[in-house]
């Protein structure tokens, strides 16, 4: 796989305005998940941004007190003064301290929790869309790998309040450099006095103080280039730089001697991040010459600084301890305003990236949600109805499910059959209301679903699908999906799957973690228990209808068949859709839905489905048969 990197033209950079929008905007986000974080954040800020010119100030006074009068009285009460502001600033800066570095480190689960809210808050058909992966995935390329993040607004925010604060304290330790006359007796140094002159000299200063920065937020431009080819270069080092540490594949790589395939990926010089690169390149082109004249323009700047406050001081403008406090002040101010230019530079620059975040969390909802509560005077006596129901995902022009009818009765078992893609895990979706119809309606109870209270309506369903997952939590977490539970009630639905004996062996019990990355005593479960788990979920949940998508495919021979004869025990009066590619499995059910491409084929029972020799079901029912019975 090649690495290229993509170009982004001029014209791509968001506007000063859109570029405030954008940065305020997620300076808000911030406030709302922590507002105390912002207040933190601030005080902080302007603390250190003061803290150095009351030194400057104090010490200065020092020097000049003793280059002048010295005066022993002044100077004790300037020696106590600086030693006393020193401790209070320190104290408060150890308790301000701690708590700026907690919110710091806080922020990279702040930014992974807001884009976790979205993806919880999202329609499910939404988040099924491969295209909101793709988005989400590689917005977290960016953050993780080239830097461009969302909190990295607080940094911004963080460096242009401390420009802001720097620039009046400098301010006001510097203007009487400027306002400072050198004496008639310094002969031609009076030029130093002319208006005009200090105006070139405020102007010189800010020239060079402006054009350091503008060489930094340059390179920073030619990074956000290649910000693309960073994920890409980041996507490709964790699959070849890590092939050996994957435990899943170890196996594969073995036997095959896959490792092979890294060796082209380890000597490529012409990758993002090795010596022929696109960094390596631009830090040896475009970029290390930005830096240089970056660096030369602050000696520049250096070297005018001194020789302007020298010369008024040489010629008897101020003493020697105001040369150290203009000296001090005006390097310090200018590496802020420095700083400043470079991070509004900087900011512009990552506004792109800002953008694409908010076009991620302003992805809308399209489902209705409706406000009819359920009926909780039914007692869960709940029937669902399709009619004429057909449905095909969003950017597809071929329909998943056409035409549909059927009723589901309180308390039935019905079992779904078909052949991969035939609309099985379609119409459960449907069902579930992941999806809405396409055409047709789907009744609850003589009611249309999307007119019912979505959290309401989800919440009389209890699921096992087939890729379902478990939690590195205890195991009466996963089947309770709380953290406080019911133990009587979580055993009882433990013992129903069939999982009472392992039960038995864990030293902890429910108290068991199922992995061990929270706990050395955690337990890694085979397929078929966990399986046992899931379906322990689902009954824990008591929920009037329970769906099974293959729910004993990772259980042995043995187990499933003390699944089924126990079917109705575990149950119980709740209706029942259970999904099978093991056609024997479904003849406890008390009806029988087969699908084929999209469309139910035949209804009924196994007996009255097994009459009908031409029909897809008894196709299907002898495609397996024949592995198990003699001709």
């Amino acid at each position: 796989m090649s690495e290229k990197t993509p170009k982004k033209a001029k014209k791509d950079l968001l506007s000063w305005k859109e570029t405030w929008i954008q940065c305020l905007r997620a300076l808000k986000l911030f406030y709302h998940y922590r507002p105390n974080m912002l207040l933190i954040h601030t005080f902080y800020t302007i603390y250190t941004a003061l803290t150095p010119f009351v030194n400057i100030f104090l010490s200065a006074r020092i020097i000049e007190e003793l280059s002048g009068d010295r005066d022993p009285q002044k100077l004790m009460l300037l020696v106590l003064l600086t030693l006393g502001l020193a401790a209070l600033l320190s104290f408060i800066g150890a308790l301000t301290r701690r708590q700026f570095k907690v919110e710091d480190q806080f922020l990279f689960c702040l930014e992974r929790q807001i884009r976790a809210d979205k993806m919880l808050r999202m329609d499910y058909c939404l988040v099924d869309d491969t295209k909101i992966h793709e988005q989400l995935d590689t917005l977290e390329q960016y953050c993780n790998g080239a830097g461009r993040s969302l909190r990295r607004v607080i940094w911004f925010y963080d460096m242009i309040l401390s420009g802001i604060v720097s620039l009046f304290g400098g301010f006001s330790l510097s203007i009487s450099l400027f306002t400072s006359r050198v004496p008639e007796s310094a002969g031609r140094l009076t030029a130093l006095n002319h208006p005009l002159f200090i105006v070139l000299m405020i102007g010189l200063l800010l020239a060079v103080t402006y054009l350091s920065p503008i060489f930094i937020v340059k390179a920073d431009a030619v990074w956000s280039k290649g910000a693309n080819s960073h994920n890409l270069g980041n996507r490709l080092f964790g699959f070849y730089g890590f092939l050996g540490h994957k435990n899943n594949v170890a196996g594969d790589v073995r036997m095959y001697r896959q490792e092979a395939f890294c060796e082209k990926y380890n000597t490529d010089k012409k990758g993002t991040f090795y010596s022929r690169g696109y960094y390596a390149m631009q830090a040896r082109g475009a970029v290390g010459m930005y830096y240089v004249a970056s660096t030369i323009f602050s000696v520049i700047f250096t070297g005018v600084v001194y020789l302007f406050v020298c010369s008024k001081a040489w010629a008897g403008a101020f003493g020697l301890g105001m040369v150290t406090q203009y000296i001090s002040t005006i390097s310090k101010l200018s590496g802020k305003v420095s700083s400043l230019f470079q991070v509004l530079g900087q900011a512009r620059n990552h506004a792109t990236f800002l953008k694409m975040n908010f076009d991620f969390l302003d992805i809308e909802n399209t489902m209705i949600q409706g406000d009819l509560h359920l009926d909780k005077s039914s007692d869960k006596k709940y029937e669902i109805e399709f009619q004429d129901v057909s449905f095909r995902y969003p950017g597809s022009e071929q329909y998943a499910l056409r035409h549909v009818n059927m009723k589901l009765r309180v308390g039935q078992r019905l079992a779904v059959v078909g052949q991969n893609g035939s609309g099985k895990t379609t119409f459960i979706k449907l069902l579930c209301r992941l999806y809405d119809p396409t055409e047709g309606v789907i009744l609850l109870n003589g009611t249309d679903i999307r007119q019912y209270n979505y959290e309401e309506y989800l919440s009389i369903f209890s699921v096992v699908f087939q890729d379902f997952r478990l939690t590195d939590f205890t195991l009466g977490q996963n089947v309770a999906a709380k953290e406080e539970y019911d133990k009587t009630h979580v055993e009882d639905c433990l013992c129903k799957a069939g999982f009472d004996e392992r039960l038995r062996e864990l030293p902890l019990g429910m108290e068991t973690y199922l992995t061990k990355n929270f706990s050395d005593e955690g337990v890694d479960m085979s397929g078929g228990e966990k399986q046992k788990i899931a379906l322990a979920r689902t009954l824990y949940k008591n929920a009037p209808f329970i769906i099974l998508d293959e729910p004993t495919a990772a259980l042995d021979p043995i187990a499933e068949a003390e699944i089924y004869s126990r079917f109705n025990e575990i149950i119980e009066d709740k209706t029942a859709i259970y999904i099978s590619h093991r056609l024997s499995s479904c003849r406890f059910c008390d009806g029988i839905l087969v699908f084929d491409k999209g469309a139910v084929v035949q209804q009924g029972s196994h007996d009255s489905l097994m009459q009908d020799s031409s029909g897809k079901y008894h196709e299907l029912w002898f495609a397996q048969a024949q592995y198990y019975a003699n001709n």
